[in-house]
């Protein structure tokens, strides 16, 4: 067979041929680049020098299902290669594993259900192995890590790129940092790291408490600095516009405050005992509280005979006709499909997409395209199915019409207009109904992306505790004791 052209197109910035550099000889290493910061071009360089200067026969991409071709469109790009596909098609992959494939992307999944070719397969020959969003391997206990677990050793390199690698809680890192090293760094024992690292309700007004969560998390990335690189874009590194963070706070609508409080006094009695949470953190409660997150965005997602509206959609109806005006575009961002389907259809007089989980990767890929044109100025669409791998800095408005609780879905939808190729400032618009659990996300969401930093070496311990709060603690309880206490 004809050796591919292993040359790339075109020449890396400056400090993505620094993080190339770093890493490209190391056994393992973690690629922690701020989300924008082209970490694609860094694993594309790395692949094209393994296969060219080292004993690497073939290196092997694992990305989320919904990004597999946003892969391939990068390798048509930046390389003359073409790379192999492994997924649900069995005779193809047959053929990708019997085969001389230099490059092959698949999705994570698939190393689940053919985890006993991918043995044979990395037992007979050389394969390097890079993780696209990483994160994905937060859960220890999950099939997905284990299975991740078992093969990583017979991998000889083992990159994994993520720009949130604490994905939610510091502790999130831990999995990620194992399957490299098999707990060289950050220790062999999941349950012991949790408990030293984990943000709970409990560190509000514990000063002891706090100082162990502060000593623990800061030690993360110093165990880790050694084969690890993270560039933020606050960093100097490149020139991006600013980003500007707007509250947008309204008033309750008396019939849905009525419901809203209703609710409350339901969750004080399921979850608070004493003045504790029963089960902190746990994801029954997270549930529970996901009840009055729906309130405050929609009341219809949880009572169909509610008629009485939402005091977010006049404010998120002002802000669409002003960034229209000003003749720009949006992203809506919510959690819940029927907000989306419902938008799409009611602002479609003004050209609309939409992208949510319930869309096929087609789907989700010709809504894309369609933003992308002239006549489509507003995209809605849930985190979950949108928040990685595009860039649409076509846009430089969004809106989070509500937020749940992952950090990871927060950083990474927002910045999908701030990053490379973006010229304009960016407006991150937060609509937020005031004395409602949407302040207790807000700051939740704080605390998180504070110690988010901690863990990652964007702060020191100092910088750490001048903006550290861990009232959102004590906001939770107050918020369920005042609805219990009317």
């Amino acid at each position: 067979m004809k050796e591919p052209n292993l040359m790339a197109k075109y020449d890396a910035f400056p400090y993505q041929k620094e993080a190339f550099d770093a890493v490209k000889d190391l056994e393992y290493a973690a690629i922690f680049h701020e989300q924008g910061l082209g970490k694609t071009k860094i694993a594309i360089d790395l692949l094209l020098y393994w296969l060219s200067s080292t004993n690497i026969d073939t290196v092997l991409i694992v990305t989320k299902k919904q990004l597999v071709d946003n892969w391939v469109r990068e390798f048509k790009t930046h390389t003359s290669m073409m790379p192999a596909i492994l997924d649900t098609n069995k005779t193809n992959n047959y053929h990708v594993f019997c085969g001389p494939a230099r490059v092959v992307v698949t999705n994570f999944e698939l190393l689940v259900s053919e985890k006993e070719r991918f043995e044979l397969y990395l037992n007979t020959r050389n394969v390097a192995v890079i993780i696209d969003e990483s994160a994905k391997l937060k859960n220890p206990k999950a099939k997905l890590t284990k299975t991740f677990f078992d093969l990583g050793p017979l991998f000889k390199k083992r990159v994994i790129m993520t720009g949130t690698p604490v994905a939610n809680r510091p502790y999130d890192i831990w999995a990620q940092i194992y399957f490299l090293d098999q707990g060289s760094s950050l220790g062999a024992d999941f349950e012991e790291f949790k408990k030293n690292t984990d943000l709970t309700n409990k560190l509000s007004g514990n000063d002891k408490l706090q100082d162990q969560f502060e000593e623990s998390v800061s030690m993360i990335y110093k165990k880790i600095q050694s084969f690890c690189v993270r560039e933020t874009k606050n960093s100097g590194i490149i020139h991006l516009p600013a980003k500007v963070y707007i509250s947008e706070c309204v008033d309750f609508l008396p019939e849905q405050e009525q419901l809203y409080n209703s609710i409350c006094e339901e969750l004080a009695l399921e979850v608070v005992k004493d003045g504790e949470l029963v089960i902190d953190d746990s994801s029954a409660i997270v549930k529970r509280l996901l009840r009055l997150v729906q309130v405050t965005s929609n009341p219809g997602l949880i009572d169909d005979s509610y008629r009485g509206g939402s005091a977010k959609e006049n404010r998120l109806n002002e802000l669409i006709e002003e960034i229209l005006a000003a003749g720009e575009k949006c992203i809506v961002w919510s959690n819940f499909i029927e907000n989306i389907n419902a938008f799409a259809n009611k602002y479609k007089k003004y050209g609309t997409a939409k992208i949510h989980g319930k869309m096929s990767i087609e789907e989700r890929n010709r809504s894309v395209e369609r933003f992308m044109t002239e006549e489509c100025k507003i995209l809605f669409a849930t985190p979950a199915s949108a928040k990685e791998g595009l860039t649409l800095t076509i846009a430089n408005h969004v809106i989070f019409y509500d937020r749940g609780f992952s950090l990871d879905d927060y950083l990474q939808a927002q910045d999908r207009i701030h990053r490379i190729s973006q010229t304009k400032t960016c407006y991150i618009h937060n609509i937020i109904v005031n004395n409602s659990i949407d302040e207790w996300v807000n700051a939740l969401l704080q605390a998180k992306q504070n110690a988010a930093f901690l863990a990652q070496g964007d702060y020191d311990i100092n910088e750490y505790q001048k903006v550290a709060d861990y009232s959102f603690g004590d906001m939770i309880k107050e918020i369920l004791a005042k609805a219990d206490s009317e």
